[in-house]
């Protein structure tokens, strides 16, 4: 900006002043009133969740520091006999004798399916078997912060890592493609249980992984559970805040040596647990429950 010699600016000064004196004095403006607007774009419940996962050094850190905790317990895990991570309901049979191995769920544990999440962002659309299946058939899911140093130090010292994943059993093969690619110990096939395994004298009802959690318990001595969901670890009776809330109360004791659990924020059985359980509801409705939800400071 250029500058004014000291006497130009005394005299800009005084017509100033001078103007000043002869108008008229202002009316007086009335008070502004903000009024609530609705945005020109509808928000995105995922977006926050899915850039946190991918852009986010706490993520990075929060997975990695998981999985490095539970390496310094496995000397622990494989020198105490009695140690056992299958609750007492889902072990039916005595673990003196059987293989350790280790039970982990797959997506947002071991593989970062973000990117997928990103596409329906993206395209402003919600999960669909179509859509998930044809991103499992690409086989580009990358591994989670620390999961393949973990799952390497286990291979060493003799324990057996077994994926229980709700991905259906049609998708094994790209699944354990996949799991290869990202440097995942797969000691064979009989390794996935996937949605759709048959577990002679068990039933399950919908996704619940307690009867392949048994048959991994029929084979194997479990050391310690991983995911990303409460349902991951134990069955969950009863889908809602308090019944989820029970049963964090009854095993939460387990976390950090026994069970580990993995942040998972961009899905998951807590979400449907606030609407009902009922994914048939329009999304806006789903949304509004969710927002009925929160605890807000008054």
């Amino acid at each position: 900006m250029p500058r004014l010699a000291l006497p130009s600016l005394l005299a800009a000064c005084g017509l100033l002043l001078a103007a000043c004196q002869s108008a008229p004095p202002a009316a007086t403006a009335p008070a502004v009133q903000l009024v609530p607007t609705t945005p020109t774009a509808p928000a995105d419940d995922n977006l926050n969740a899915v850039l946190w996962v991918q852009r986010s050094a706490e993520y990075q850190a929060a997975a990695t520091q998981t999985y490095r905790a539970a390496t310094a317990q496995l000397e622990a895990a494989l020198t105490s006999r009695d140690w056992d991570a299958l609750v007492p309901a889902e072990r039916g049979n005595a673990v003196k004798g059987l293989k350790p191995a280790i039970v982990l769920d797959l997506d947002e544990t071991v593989l970062d399916n973000s990117p997928y999440q990103a596409r329906l962002i993206r395209d402003n659309a919600e999960y669909s078997d179509a859509t998930w299946n044809a991103w499992v058939a690409e086989a580009k899911a990358k591994p989670v912060p620390g999961v393949v140093d973990f799952a390497k130090a286990a291979n060493a010292r003799g324990i057996t890592l077994v994926y229980i994943s709700n991905r259906a059993v049609q998708l094994k093969d790209a699944t354990l493609s996949n799991l290869r690619q990202a440097g995942l110990p797969v000691a064979d096939d009989s390794v996935f249980l996937g949605l759709g395994t048959q577990v002679p004298g068990c039933q399950s009802k919908g996704s619940e992984k307690d009867c392949r959690r048994r048959l991994a318990g029929q084979r194997y001595r479990v050391l310690m559970q991983f995911g990303d969901q409460l349902g991951d670890f134990v069955h969950v009776d009863q889908n809602t805040p308090e019944g989820r809330a029970r049963l964090l109360a009854q095993y939460g004791q387990w976390f950090g040596q026994r069970w580990w659990m993995l942040p998972g924020p961009t899905y998951g059985s807590w979400e449907p647990a606030l609407f009902g359980n009922d994914f048939k509801q329009p999304r806006e409705s789903r949304r509004a429950a969710k927002r009925a939800a929160l605890e807000v400071a008054e």
